[in-house]
């Protein structure tokens, strides 16, 4: 399904640069193995089917991990996530390895230390008097995991009836050990950052959800704890 909204490279940069400077307003990238690279980055083991994006115009993905039986289960609330404590970002002074995934045509990335899994999207269960980005539960090994509809919460002033209907997402991408996940319509690659290769955030206004962006990939780099906090307290992406 070919998705709307970020389409032209333009467009993401001039999206992205406005959130750097909180004002309202890709390359396409040598691909390697998901699999083998996020297994080199030794982080929490990943059982469920990861795909990588082709670099042709239309999208393909590959099943390179078995998926699990899905079972019918009833869904239940989840238990009240833990409070994090938000810390100020701060520029590493290493390389650090980062995950790129897709949403509505969106590169986003993350740490890949602050990676808690990937996750195969299946049965959601809803919950009322949540937040509209709030996408409901899913169980997976007999833990309930809160599922954020992320075209929703990152750009809300974009989402219409037209983007929410070309959506399809198919995996979870997990932040750290908070229980919240992302969901994401394609994974497309993992890559080694240089501190250098970001153009870092400068303030700490609005958006604190937003480390920087990758220069080269023109895509947000999260950052996982301010997300998680802002997540646990029901605020959207422009809020504070």
């Amino acid at each position: 399904m070919k998705n709307s909204g970020f389409a032209k490279e333009e467009l993401v940069e001039e999206y992205l640069t406005s959130l750097l400077s909180d004002e309202a307003p890709q390359d396409v990238v040598q691909l390697e193995s998901v699999a083998k690279l996020l297994e080199s980055a030794q982080i929490p083991e990943i059982n469920d089917d990861i795909a990588i994006e082709s670099p042709e115009d239309s999208v393909t993905e590959e099943t390179i991990i078995a998926k699990e039986s899905a079972s019918e289960v009833d869904i239940k609330e989840p238990a009240e996530p833990l409070k994090t404590e938000v810390v100020t970002t701060s520029i590493p002074t290493r390389d650090f390895q980062a995950l790129f995934f897709k949403v509505a045509g969106l590169t986003l990335a993350l740490p890949l230390t602050e990676l808690g899994g990937i996750h195969k999207i299946e049965k959601i269960g809803p919950l009322f008097g949540k937040p509209d980005w709030f996408k409901g539960v899913m169980l997976h090994r007999d833990e309930n995991l809160s599922v954020v509809d992320t075209a929703k919460w990152v750009m809300p002033e974009k989402y219409d009836e037209k983007l929410a209907e070309s959506l399809n997402y198919q995996y979870l991408i997990m932040l750290d050990t908070s229980g919240w996940g992302l969901a994401c319509e394609s994974l497309t690659t993992t890559s080694v950052l240089k501190p250098s290769d970001v153009k870092w955030r400068e303030t700490n206004g609005k958006r604190p959800w937003l480390a920087g962006m990758v220069k080269e990939k023109m895509c947000a780099l999260v950052n996982v704890q301010h997300l998680i906090d802002m997540l646990n307290k029901g605020l959207g992406s422009n809020d504070k």
